[in-house]
């Protein structure tokens, strides 16, 4: 919701490019979180109903393993042949001095008040994502990272893409930024952090936790039923079922080394359900499914990065295009434009498609139908489409 607010406000600035004379905009952000709220208050109760619909009991309350096969809720115990262990992420916490001051991208999404500054800390997809809606609401945003490079499961050009318009919209970036401690100075907070061998600090209203998110486990007491790691990792195989307990499945974000999605998380549920059902025949395949960031404009990926496909000894072929003199950039006066198809010599087959911009999270999954579906670049070049659309461009990014 927040996302497609800020697309408005994108479109309303690049008004101008289209002679179309307007007022600056004036956001009410308390009514746009109002109209998130609205929009989304009923999805418990659908789902409840859609629960209900199909037999399911729906027990409300706090689950723990007393053994391989029994939970207990409350006073009550359940046996099962098969558990499935589906709670979600939650924020990783931060080990910093003054941490009680950090706020989650839960608590964001529910502030009815819009901040004069604020500091992400972490510079993952949710720091972009939430630093683009905040800077063209007109909050002076502040990206700290520790790695040197951001956004690391993304292809490097594209991120060298984003980088340049985050930073043409003001936003401060920082890589290699340790953040050494927070704390509230004249009813503001300060964060300081080292970079380089120098001390730095920055004051803002608000400091994002945006150091990645981890298994939502803790209090299931684990132990008494699989084997768990670090940060509440539970070892599985290819069929999402617990290595130390077979009878126990894991899907969706508990899911310690798949993408964080939700898309991903109901295809995961899916392969799960299948696999109680069938037996454990069915394997997950994330190598075809799309992602975006929702910046504005969007990233957008499928398959391999030019650096993975290289790393596995493909011999390919690389396309990269800066599509902004191209005549539907300039038609829709679009600040980015960029694309990155990687192919391989010998098959043809596309490896990996990278989008910035051009509708590109609407795009890529064209990318992703050809890679699944062993589509080959000459035959997905040689498609018609309408015009003038972004699709039109398909055949001029190969």
């Amino acid at each position: 919701m927040l996302v497609a607010a800020a697309h408005a406000l994108d479109e309303i600035a690049r008004a101008g490019d289209h002679a179309i004379r307007i007022e600056p905009p004036r956001l009410d952000w308390r009514g746009l979180i109002e109209r998130e709220k609205d929009i989304i208050r009923d999805i418990p109760s659908r789902l409840s109903g859609l629960m209900a619909k199909r037999g399911v009991d729906v027990i409300y309350g706090e689950a723990a393993f007393v053994a391989s096969n029994v939970i207990r809720v409350g006073s009550r115990e359940f046996e099962a042949r098969n558990i499935v262990i589906a709670t979600g992420s939650k924020p990783r916490p931060m080990p910093i001095p003054g941490s009680e001051f950090l706020t989650t991208s839960d608590d964001v999404l529910s502030d009815p008040t819009l901040p004069r500054a604020m500091v992400f800390i972490g510079g993952g997809v949710i720091a972009f994502e939430l630093g683009h809606v905040y800077a063209r609401a007109g909050v002076e945003v502040t990206i700290l990272e520790a790695l040197p490079q951001l956004l690391g499961s993304f292809d490097v050009d594209a991120v060298a893409q984003l980088l340049g318009e985050s930073e043409r919209l003001g936003i401060s970036i920082h890589t290699k930024a340790w953040v050494k401690k927070i704390e509230e100075v004249d009813g503001r907070l300060r964060v300081s952090f080292a970079k380089d061998g120098a001390e730095y600090r920055v004051d803002a209203d608000r400091a994002v936790n945006c150091a990645g998110r981890v298994a939502n486990v803790e209090g299931l007491d684990l132990g008494a039923g699989v084997t768990v790691h670090r940060e509440g990792r539970i070892e599985i195989d290819d069929h999402l079922r617990s290595r130390s307990n077979p009878d126990v499945y894991v899907c969706g974000d508990a899911v310690w080394n798949s993408p964080q999605l939700s898309p991903i998380a109901t295809y995961e549920g899916g392969i799960v359900g299948r696999n109680i059902v069938d037996g454990p025949k069915h394997r997950p395949d994330y190598s075809h499914i799309p992602a975006s960031l929702y910046s504005i404009p969007a990233v957008a990926t499928v398959g391999l990065t030019e650096a993975k496909a290289r790393e596995r000894g493909f011999i390919i072929k690389v396309r990269s295009n800066d599509m902004q003199g191209w005549l539907s950039a300039r038609t829709y006066a679009e600040p980015v434009a960029w694309s990155k198809i990687i192919v391989e010599e010998t098959t043809d087959r596309i490896l990996g498609a990278h989008l910035v911009g051009h509708a590109g999270e609407e795009l890529i999954h064209i990318f992703a139908l050809a890679t699944r579906h062993g589509i080959t670049a000459r035959e997905l070049s040689e498609m018609v489409c309408a015009f003038p659309t972004f699709t039109a461009d398909i055949r001029n990014m190969m």
